[in-house]
């Protein structure tokens, strides 16, 4: 055969895998139209990068169960769903707070679509700064009297990483249960002796979808980007901290980090405890079975409303878009919005140019410095829809804003890991909390204020002002906004 016989064989071939990758994506694949045009695209103007590309980023998980806990029914999930589910159908569910009742629609829709329990005797500490975070964290940990359950997106070699090992295997050398889990993805640079201290001392360390190849994971979607930690079954955090010097503000390129983390005490921490045991249990060979010191009887601790709420692409419902998208519908005078990436779907930016175009003040912050250059051009592109609307856009400056935060009138408010864009609401496993309080949401809203002094806001005139160049990145990266 020869070299050019040779070569159009090999065409043939390609175009033929091509074809036959097309037909599966389009047919067999239930996708996001602009995401099915997004990989048609890339098939056929790449075609051998394209095919790799798509083995990377480009696997569906959708109607695949990867989640199982067999004792998830001894904990009342299942009971107590049913029996929230028909009070509020009957008009006769007992709400502590008057307030929370013009929300039950949603309530009832997260309770239907993701067994999200409304509990309503926490308490909730707010946290903005990373050093003041892990100084909670830590004391927390250092009191543990039973078990630390911890769960990181990113855990990145480091004095803040050195410093929470130290502690995790003081806590194991004292008889305390210690698990970590953290993603092989995000956590791709983490040596895997790291945490040989914590394993020597009794801990148990896994990974999230981890590569078979050491420090070659073809899997980039489908990533665990939650932040849970849950000691001693009582208490737990979420948001949008991971574990990385950059969190505490050392690193030279991003600056101070402006993040959002809740510390919750209540019975909200059932369910965040219940998602970590799931989580685990598809990582790690070593199963939790249920034990009542994994959920203990607890007093109320305070009086605010809490659904937790997670999402990932193996569920048939997108739980956090939907709740996002009723959030933003329900307001009447204002929704403020904080989020590093700002990739949404129609269906997410509709509802934030009908909400604008009625006359509901709509603010969105987002950061001045790409961590994602991309995804941050992406972000501008659709940045522009909104600006269009009469919505108002801050950009902050003082440093890298990784805060995760959805404000509706001052009375409810989404904080968490999910970023408003198509990564976090198909593509990633994520966890939400939602929460009805007039007096904690009106302490966000005076976070955001005091983050605007901080931030200049872009006009529609400087937007429309901005160069070519500019104009070009913004987009061809809004080309390939659906598979970023």
């Amino acid at each position: 055969m020869t070299f050019t016989s040779l070569t159009a064989a090999l065409l043939s071939l390609v175009l033929l895998l091509n074809i036959i990758l097309a037909v599966f994506v389009v047919f067999l694949e239930r996708r996001d139209a602009g995401a099915t045009w997004a990989w048609l695209l890339v098939l056929f103007f790449i075609p051998v990068a394209g095919f790799i590309l798509y083995l990377i980023f480009g696997q569906n998980l959708s109607r695949k169960k990867i989640f199982e806990w067999k004792d998830k029914n001894k904990i009342g999930i299942m009971e107590i769903t049913k029996n929230q589910i028909e009070l509020l159908q009957r008009g006769e569910f007992p709400f502590h707070d008057n307030r929370t009742v013009r929300y039950k629609d949603l309530i009832y829709m997260l309770l239907v679509n993701d067994r999200s329990v409304l509990t309503q005797d926490n308490h909730v500490e707010i946290f903005t700064d990373g050093n003041d975070k892990f100084r909670s964290l830590f004391k927390d940990l250092n009191e543990a009297k039973d078990h630390i359950h911890l769960e990181y997106y990113i855990i990145r070699k480091g004095q803040l990483a050195n410093e929470l090992l130290e502690v995790l295997v003081k806590k194991a050398k004292e008889g305390i249960a210690v698990k970590v889990l953290y993603d092989a993805m995000g956590s791709r640079r983490l040596p895997r002796k790291f945490f040989k201290p914590l394993i020597d001392a009794g801990g148990k360390v896994s990974a999230f979808f981890p590569s078979v190849i050491p420090h070659l994971n073809l899997q980039v979607n489908f990533r665990n980007h939650r932040k849970l930690v849950i000691i001693d079954g009582k208490l737990g955090y979420v948001g949008g901290f991971n574990i990385g010097d950059e969190y505490l503000g050392l690193n030279k390129k991003f600056g101070y980090w402006r993040d959002t983390h809740l510390k919750i005490t209540g019975q909200a921490v059932y369910g965040m405890h219940t998602r970590f045991i799931l989580d685990w249990n598809q990582a790690s060979p070593d199963k939790i079975s249920y034990e009542d010191r994994l959920f203990p009887v607890m007093e109320p601790m305070g009086d605010t409303d809490i659904q937790i709420v997670s999402s990932g692409p193996d569920s048939e419902w997108e739980q956090i878009k939907y709740g996002v998208i009723k959030l933003i519908s329900s307001a009447k005078k204002y929704i403020y919005i904080q989020t590093p990436y700002f990739i949404p779907d129609a269906s997410v930016l509709d509802a934030l140019k009908i909400a604008a175009l009625s006359g509901v003040d709509v603010k969105l912050m987002i950061p001045n410095k790409p961590d994602h250059p991309f995804v941050y051009w992406a972000t501008y592109s659709y940045v522009g829809d909104l600006l269009k609307t009469g919505a108002k856009i801050y950009i902050y400056d003082n440093g890298f804003i990784h805060a995760k935060k959805i404000i509706a009138d001052g009375k409810i408010a989404t904080i968490g890991t999910a970023n408003i864009d198509v990564r976090s609401f198909r593509l990633n496993f994520e966890v939400n909390a939602f929460l009805y309080d007039q007096v904690l949401v009106e302490q966000l809203v005076d976070i955001f204020h005091e983050d605007m002094k901080l931030s200049n806001e872009l006009t529609w005139e400087q937007y429309q002002n901005r160069s070519l160049y500019i104009r070009f990145k913004e987009s061809f990266s809004r080309l390939l906004s659906p598979i970023l």
